[in-house]
C-alpha cells in the first residue's frame, strides 16, 4: 500500500474522488493499492475522468473518512 498525507491535498484525499482507498493508519493519511489507483471524478472539475490519487485541482473537498468526529 502507499500513502499520501492530507495536508497536499491531492484526489487521494478527496471526497470527489472515486478510487479505492481507505484512511491511513496515522491522521491524516490515506492508503491506497499503487497498482490500483485510478479513481473517477465525481461532480469536481474534472468530472467523469479518472484521475490519479496525486492529481490536484482547486476544489478539493476534505473526505468525509478523514473529517474527525464531531467536525
Amino acid at each position: 500500500m502507499a500513502t499520501q498525507v492530507l495536508d497536499r491535498r491531492r484526489c487521494v484525499s478527496c471526497n470527489r474522488w472515486g478510487g479505492k482507498r481507505r484512511p491511513g493508519v496515522a491522521p491524516g493519511e490515506v492508503e491506497y493499492d499503487e497498482h490500483d489507483d485510478k479513481g473517477e471524478c465525481v461532480e469536481g472539475p474534472w468530472h467523469g475522468t479518472l484521475r490519479s490519487p496525486r492529481n490536484a485541482c482547486g476544489q478539493w473537498v476534505l473526505w468525509v473518512e478523514l473529517k474527525a468526529p464531531g467536525s
